[in-house]
């Protein structure tokens, strides 16, 4: 599999964003589409950690400057709500995780203020949807997904793991999960009793997020259920990871799979050690997991689908963009009943 020169750019942008590389990376003149790196960037999420790692006086990427300082605002703006939301919470004996986003941002990249993200996702005990909707009411948000009554929602999170709400006035959308993972066989028992953490994310507010290994399977498990075709997710993933010793990395692995991640977790290390190194320092960790034929076939389809084309374009804007998706999930971890539980979920998705 070969990236186009534009996309191995942005990749070593991202790269040199969290692995210690401290040469900027240089746009040499005429060698590479500058235009088609900013599209990249903006497609996979990641125009603030190019922007980080590009020398300042690189001509034609000024949109990323611009993208970047737009990503900072904006997470400022989302930091001050997320402090609010949580002590609605907390005062409301409603007890409530963050998932990604602005804590995995300060924990991966030292600040919480590069990465770019549509939503704040909030995890939240099953039995607390109907108190949360209110709460979340109460601060102006609306439902959205699913476009129905509140007191409905009950309903549409038996099928789905999250339902979506916006604030019109503050422009900051809410995905509110029930549960970590689309099919509830996987990582069943990482949820809002799992083990945490207070990260501090910038302006004295600290947010609780899953601790270090439920992290580490969760991320795993999110950017595998969409084969990973963005390359923020990888990059993520790998950022949490860097500094780690080979046998960390082998305790979050085996842990992972005592959780119940399937397969995902040695998709993402395949891919992670592909693009960023992850795995150089782990030789013996790498060749166990590429033993596995079936894991081999998921890192392979996540390699494609990340590859794409030279112009990036979305899986669901082209007829059967999608089907490489909805294939990998059904390989995600074996046994006919966890085949049989997935043909259910995806049958009854469209229909929600």
């Amino acid at each position: 599999m070969h990236f186009s020169p534009e996309l191995s750019f942005v990749i070593e942008c991202c790269r040199s964003a969290f692995g210690g590389v401290e040469t900027r990376q240089a746009l040499s003149s005429g060698a590479l589409d500058g235009a088609r790196v900013v599209r990249l960037a903006r497609f996979h999420g990641v125009q603030g950690l190019v922007w980080r790692a590009v020398d300042l006086s690189v001509s034609g990427l000024g949109d990323l400057h611009e993208d970047a300082a737009a990503i900072a605002t904006s997470n400022l703006k989302v930091a001050a709500e997320c402090g609010k939301i949580r002590g609605d919470f907390q005062s409301a004996g409603v007890g409530l995780l963050f998932l990604k986003g602005l804590t995995l941002s300060a924990l991966a990249y030292g600040s919480s203020a590069v990465k770019s993200a549509v939503d704040v996702d909030l995890l939240i005990a099953p039995a607390d949807l109907e108190r949360a909707a209110a709460l979340l009411e109460a601060r102006g948000y609306v439902l959205t997904i699913p476009n129905r009554a509140p007191a409905l929602v009950g309903k549409w999170h038996r099928i789905r793991k999250e339902s979506v709400w916006v604030a019109p006035n503050l422009g900051v959308q809410i995905d509110l999960h029930t549960r970590t993972a689309d099919n509830p066989r996987m990582i069943p028992t990482i949820d809002v009793h799992s083990t945490t953490r207070l990260v501090d994310i910038g302006n004295g507010i600290a947010l609780p997020t899953l601790g270090p290994t439920e992290t580490f399977a969760y991320l795993a498990v999110h950017g595998a259920s969409s084969a990973w075709f963005r390359l923020k997710w990888i990059c993520d993933f790998a950022a949490s990871l860097a500094g780690k010793s080979p046998s960390e990395l082998e305790e979050f692995y085996r842990r992972s799979l005592q959780l119940a991640a399937g397969r995902a977790p040695a998709q993402a290390l395949l891919l992670a050690d592909r693009l960023f190194g992850t795995l150089a320092n782990n030789p013996a960790l790498k060749t166990e997991l590429l033993r596995d034929r079936m894991s081999r076939a998921l890192y392979r389809a996540a390699l494609t689908q990340l590859a794409g084309s030279p112009e990036p374009i979305e899986p669901t804007s082209t007829r059967f963009g999608t089907l490489r998706i909805h294939w990998t999930q059904f390989l995600l971890m074996p046994g006919l009943r966890f085949k049989s539980s997935e043909l259910l979920r995806q049958a009854r998705v469209p229909f929600a």
